[in-house]
């Protein structure tokens, strides 16, 4: 049968071929071309029916053209569908002579007494490279695995030189791998507290800032004296949502601090009665419609020597968690405790949504919000901050809580820090 007589009774191949992304190439048993479609043209850089009747070398580098010719020969006598190269590289050849690497998926047939040969051709170049890529990934990877071995194979042969009994030498080597596994939790944990850093400061800057520029704009518009109660509310407004601002700062400053290393503690006789009623006006700023704070009005004051601005810190960051934590009308307790010789005691109580059971474990954790009070602002790293300076002062802190019903926070500190 000849080539003109296979295309003019091949329409319904045309139609199949032209429906396929891949390339499809039709080849009779002398290995010359009788049908491809536009993919393969387009593959190999021709114009349309220019490969018709074309030796199947012209799409071969000649380097593989003797190979190809055996395997194709041997493929068309044992007329079994298979993947070409299988186990070995194959190339293309474009009429611009460019090489490119693809992969091909050969089927015998017959059409009219005639033998053929379909190949399903696919441009692999992006994969070669990418799979280039992932190879000198893995080289990069292994040479840098190879080099922590070799460290470590030192670390381990120093381990042995300094000490003379095996119990020393395993003793020392486990340190090692804990210190190794310590110091990579760490790692771990520090890139998931960027993240939820970031996270944090958008939303919890976010909002105030917005409700600043609100109240601005606002405050603004009222220019008549009988108008100053409206500007003192929005005014008021702005004080508190920069009020809560520079806490949020004054936190991520004081992580900073502790994480480096780099926080000092400034000792210093100060009065009982100064520091609650400074703790006490502070806290009534950010009071909401019908709160009080019940504190002892008639305090026994006496000398404490501490670091005063860490100590009002706490206290203030306590007595603000249970304003926040807690709905309009009513109390949050202060109480102070001076009986004991040594030990000064605060009791900070609210009547606010408490804190779920489940919760409790993680609630000094850095960045931990217990799940009631994801719709509160906050960056859950107050109590965080306050009991790491507590436990540096010598101090401590512990709480009781009933979901629904309220929080109380205890507080023990040395009067004198020796």
């Amino acid at each position: 049968m000849s080539q003109t007589d296979f295309q003019k009774n091949s329409k319904i191949f045309n139609l199949l071929f032209e429906g396929i992304s891949e390339g499809i190439i039709v080849v009779d048993d002398s290995q010359h071309v009788v049908e491809v479609n536009s993919a393969t043209e387009v593959m190999f850089g021709y114009n349309k029916g220019e490969l018709i009747n074309k030796h199947l070398d012209v799409l071969i580098p000649k380097d593989y053209r003797s190979n190809h010719h055996k395997h194709v020969d041997k493929f068309i006598d044992n007329s079994e569908k298979r993947q070409m190269g299988h186990g070995r590289n194959i190339y293309g050849l474009k009429k611009n002579g460019e090489i490119f690497p693809v992969e091909a998926g050969l089927n015998p047939f017959q059409f009219e007494g005639e033998r053929y040969v379909m190949s399903l051709i696919s441009d692999i170049t992006q994969r070669k490279t990418q799979q280039q890529e992932i190879e000198e990934l893995n080289r990069d990877l292994e040479q840098k695995i190879d080099k922590r071995t070799e460290e470590l194979k030192l670390t381990i042969q120093e381990l042995q030189h300094s000490n003379s009994k095996l119990e020393s030498e395993v003793y020392k080597r486990k340190q090692a791998e804990s210190k190794t596994k310590k110091a990579l939790q760490k790692e771990i944990e520090l890139n998931e507290l960027k993240t939820k850093f970031l996270s944090l400061v958008s939303h919890e800057f976010k909002t105030p800032l917005s409700g600043i520029l609100t109240s601005s704009t606002l405050a603004s518009k009222y220019t008549q004296t009988e108008q100053q109660d409206k500007r003192e509310r929005h005014l008021s407004t702005i004080k508190n949502k920069v009020h809560y601002l520079t806490g949020i700062l004054y936190d991520f400053l004081s992580i900073e601090r502790l994480e480096s290393g780099k926080v000092t503690y400034k000792f210093e006789e100060f009065s009982l009665i100064t520091l609650v009623n400074e703790v006490i006006y502070n806290a009534n700023v950010t009071l909401k419609d019908g709160q009080e704070i019940l504190y002892p009005q008639n305090l026994q004051d006496i000398s404490l020597r501490q670091d005063k601005h860490v100590l009002e810190l706490v206290l203030s960051n306590l007595l603000n968690n249970a304003i926040k934590y807690s709905p309009e009308d009513t109390s949050i307790y202060f109480e102070v405790d001076t009986t004991e010789a040594n030990l000064i005691k605060f009791r900070i109580k609210d009547e606010g949504i408490g804190i779920p059971q489940q919760d409790q474990k993680h609630i000094f954790e850095r960045y931990f919000r217990a799940e009631n009070a994801l719709n509160n602002q906050g960056t859950g790293i107050g109590l965080n901050i306050a009991k790491v300076h507590l436990e540096n002062l010598k101090g401590s802190i512990c709480f009781e809580s009933i979901e629904g019903k309220g929080t109380t926070f205890y507080i023990e500190i040395p009067k004198v820090h020796e």
